[in-house]
């Protein structure tokens, strides 16, 4: 499953231009619906490793992200699911702040958590009238909680663990994106995405600042790159830093986690200077992976698998 970012701003922040500008694709969701699509994660490994087996397909790797079109509690309630928020702040308009609108999205995240936190403990004390230990005690810390909100701090900042069922907002990663001189020109962006790379690239100046975005992302995120390299199609994919080649076999077919036997592993360079696996491996640079290997970031991995 894809990792998520949801968008949120306030109204005319431009979060709908920067969905198109990352997606490359127009909003479908209509007006105050919400919008999904897939952003690309550059990587500039991703092309050497194709072209060195003629690859008839390339895919990079990819984050889901989501258009909420308010910041009410409802809407921001369907971002309870993502992995990272993007908070985009006006900083074109006369008498722009966007220092104040990044305020003013933090507390509208809070003020999402706080209804989310109370509907949830007027759920459990309801439950908890059967006597039962466990319900009773998470309502008194779900009580905790909602104080905790109600002094205007963020669940991040709450000491100890959270009760499990909850989903909270201000625990996410959240990165600001300014749309104005001082940040992203993101109308320019969206126009550029529109363009093939080659023609986009000739009118930058420099490298995407929408490539940067997504740096900030994987960085946030604590991900890593790994690959899968075949003439039918090789392809990046990402894990979180630490998940090892079951996780890796299970993002790329569950199935093949299933049937899991060993990884063959290789640094993405060694395969390259190598210039192909059965070199790698009579070089001795190409090596066998049990289930538990912490991937690397740059491993092209291949895994052996029986179902």
């Amino acid at each position: 499953m894809s990792l998520e970012v949801g968008i949120v701003g306030l109204p005319g922040s431009g979060k709908s231009t920067l969905f198109n500008a990352l997606t490359k694709a127009r909003g479908t969701g209509g007006f105050g619906k919400e919008n999904v699509g897939m952003a690309s994660i550059p990587d500039e490994r991703l092309g050497p490793l194709a072209q060195l087996v003629d690859a008839r397909k390339v895919t990079p790797a990819a984050i889901r992200v989501v258009d909420v079109p308010g910041t009410g509690p409802a809407l921001l309630g369907g971002l309870r699911q993502v992995d990272a928020i993007l908070a985009v702040t006006d900083g074109f308009s006369d008498g722009a702040d966007p220092a104040g609108d990044l305020e003013t999205l933090r507390l509208e995240l809070l003020v999402a958590d706080r209804d989310h936190v109370e509907r949830r403990l007027e759920r459990v004390e309801k439950q908890a009238k059967s006597g039962e230990p466990a319900l009773r005690k998470e309502a008194e810390a779900l009580r905790e909680v909602l104080a905790h909100v109600d002094a205007g701090r963020s669940l991040a900042e709450l000491a100890g663990a959270l009760p499990g069922e909850l989903e909270p907002l201000t625990t996410m990663p959240l990165l600001a994106v300014e749309n104005g001189p001082g940040g992203i020109d993101l109308k320019l962006e969206a126009e550029l995405a529109e363009l093939p790379d080659e023609e986009a690239a000739a009118f930058r100046e420099g490298p995407s600042a929408l490539d940067e975005v997504v740096r900030r992302l994987t960085d946030a995120l604590d991900l890593i790159t790994f690959f899968t390299v075949g003439e039918k199609e090789t392809r990046a994919w990402t894990l979180r830093r630490g998940q090892t080649a079951l996780d890796a076999a299970a993002t790329i077919h569950s199935d093949i986690a299933r049937g899991f036997i060993r990884a063959e592993t290789i640094t993405w360079s060694d395969l390259l200077d190598a210039g192909s696996h059965a070199e790698a491996a009579r070089r001795g640079t190409q090596r066998l992976e049990g289930k538990a290997y912490a991937v690397q970031d740059g491993d092209v991995l291949n895994i052996r698998f029986n179902v």
